[in-house]
């Protein structure tokens, strides 16, 4: 039998993907404020000392402590959106986790949008596509969660390369070898794979509201980042195209 990646197949990743949606656990007392004043909460700037963690303090408290250490220097507000994260990630959540991430992003999101790093603006995205309002809503954080997940994955392991993020490959001859799946190979000079992965999900990010906003930054980000597989892709169709120049000019 040919070796799985993940042993057992879908039944046993499934699985194990499940294991990690436990519910957030809140104790008597905790809860979501739905009704919360979002403006004043943006102004608000989170405490800049922590607070102690009771001994048998709830899941739920032990994730605000450790939301409250990652997001030093931000405002209520960011802190209010990461905990509705948290919750809408689990199989179980709060009936008013979504209804507020929702009033959220939809009255408070200019202000997130030029606050919040990248890695809580994907969160953000990502959020949608369990949890959007709307079939486009949800479309677009599945496509986002697609694209920066694997993106992620990528570039983590490209690290072992030693090569800096926004150091390109050389263009001497590549390694010989299909690509797995049998997949058809790439033309640096004319192929557009990158152009017909990215242009569509943009193209929807316009059209979309509230969710679409949030994914147009994320992707003027993408765009402005040295240091993606998009950004190395184009350096060195650029260096392919000024070296055939040359070499028709001699």
């Amino acid at each position: 039998m040919t070796q799985q990646t993940y042993p057992g197949g879908s039944e046993a990743l499934i699985a194990l993907w499940q294991q990690r949606r436990g519910a957030l656990g809140m104790a008597a007392g905790e809860t979501l404020p739905l009704e919360a004043d979002l403006a004043a909460l943006a102004r608000q700037p989170l405490p800049t000392e922590l607070p102690p963690l009771p001994q048998k303090g709830s899941a739920y408290a032990k994730k605000r402590r450790q939301l409250l250490a990652e997001l030093a220097g931000q405002s209520e507000l960011a802190l209010l959106n990461a905990l509705c994260i948290a919750h809408l990630r689990r199989r179980r959540f709060p009936p008013e986790a979504p209804l507020l991430f929702h009033r959220i992003w939809e009255e408070q999101g200019d202000s997130l949008r030029g606050t919040l790093s990248t890695r809580w603006l994907i969160s953000s995205i990502i959020t949608f596509a369990d949890h959007g309002r709307t079939e486009p809503q949800r479309r677009l954080g599945t496509s986002m969660n697609v694209l920066f997940s694997l993106m992620k994955l990528y570039e983590y392991e490209r690290l072992h390369s030693r090569f800096e993020p926004d150091r390109a490959f050389g263009l001497a001859p590549r390694a010989k070898g299909p690509l797995p799946m049998g997949m058809p190979g790439f033309s640096l000079m004319s192929g557009e794979l990158d152009v017909n992965l990215l242009a569509p999900i943009w193209a929807e990010a316009l059209e979309v509201p509230v969710a679409g906003p949030l994914a147009c930054q994320l992707l003027e980000r993408l765009n402005g980042d040295s240091g993606t597989l998009f950004r190395r892709l184009a350096t060195m169709r650029d260096k392919l195209r000024a070296r055939r120049a040359a070499e028709e000019g001699e």
